[in-house]
C-alpha cells in the first residue's frame, strides 16, 4: 500500500480513479523522483542521432505536453526533431537543455512551456521563476550559436473538465505578454500560436480534445504560424 500513501502524500485526486490508474499514476511519480529531469526520455535517441550534415537546417522542438502529443507532426520534415514531455515544467526543461538541445546542434530551437509550471507539476513556481529559466535557456542557446523561437502558452477552456483553477487564463496572458516582450529584447522570435487557437482568454472548445491539448484541426492551425516563426529566425544576421 506504499504506492496510495505516495499518491495521498503527493495530493492526487483518489476518488472516480481504479487501482490501474492510480497505480500508473504513481509509477509516473515514481519516474519522476528518479530521474527528475526526464534525461532517460531521449537519451538513446539522442546517442543514435548523427550530426547534422552541412547545409541541413535542425529544428529541435523544446516543451511540454502539446509538442509530445501532436500525432501529426510535421510530415516528411526530418530535420525537425520533438523533444516535448508531457507534465514537464521549464525548471525540468532547463536541466534537460543540454542534451535535448544543445547536444543536437540545431540550427534552430522552438521552445513552448510554462502551464505546467502553473499546474504546479515541478513544485510551486511565480512568474520570476518561470521568466528565469526561459531567460537562462536562451542565453545557453545564443552562447551555442541557435537561433531561438519562443512559443506563447497555448488557451485553455473549462469545456470538459475545470483546468482553470490550476491554470488561470490570467497567468497565461501575463506570461505571454512578457515572452512576446523578451523575444523582442533578445532577438529571438515569437510565435503566437494563442492566437490562432484562443476565443478571448478561452481555447475554441473545436480546437481540443479536452480543454488542453489542441486536436488535428488545432495543431494544423499552429503549424504554419511556428513555421513561419522559424523562417524569421533563420533569416536573422
Amino acid at each position: 500500500m506504499r504506492w496510495l500513501l505516495l499518491v495521498a502524500a503527493l495530493g492526487l485526486p483518489l476518488q472516480g480513479q481504479t487501482v490501474a490508474e492510480l497505480e500508473a499514476e504513481n509509477a509516473r511519480y515514481l519516474r519522476l523522483l528518479s530521474d527528475w529531469g526526464q534525461l532517460v526520455k531521449y537519451g538513446s535517441d539522442n546517442a543514435e542521432l548523427r550530426a547534422p550534415k552541412e547545409g541541413e537546417t535542425r529544428v529541435v522542438f523544446f516543451g511540454d505536453d502539446i509538442f509530445e502529443k501532436w500525432e501529426k507532426f510535421f510530415p516528411g520534415k526530418k530535420d525537425y526533431l520533438n523533444r516535448g514531455i508531457t507534465h514537464q515544467a521549464t525548471p525540468q526543461m532547463l536541466v534537460r537543455f543540454r542534451q535535448d538541445v544543445i547536444g543536437l546542434q540545431p540550427k534552430v530551437v522552438v521552445i513552448l512551456g510554462g502551464a505546467n509550471d502553473f499546474a504546479g507539476f515541478a513544485g510551486p513556481a511565480t512568474e520570476g521563476t518561470i521568466t528565469e529559466n526561459f531567460e537562462t535557456m536562451v542565453e545557453l542557446a545564443k552562447v551555442h550559436g541557435i537561433r531561438v523561437v519562443l512559443v506563447s502558452v497555448t488557451p485553455i477552456c473549462d469545456c470538459y473538465t475545470i483546468l482553470s483553477e490550476r491554470r488561470p487564463p490570467g497567468r497565461i496572458l501575463g506570461l505571454n505578454g512578457w515572452l512576446k516582450g523578451y523575444a523582442k529584447k533578445s532577438g529571438a522570435v515569437y510565435a503566437d500560436v494563442y492566437a490562432v487557437l484562443g476565443q478571448g482568454r478561452n481555447m475554441k472548445k473545436e480546437l481540443t480534445v479536452d480543454g488542453l491539448i489542441p486536436n488535428e484541426a488545432g495543431y494544423a492551425l499552429m503549424a504554419p504560424v511556428i513555421e513561419k516563426a522559424i523562417a524569421e529566425a533563420l533569416g536573422k544576421p
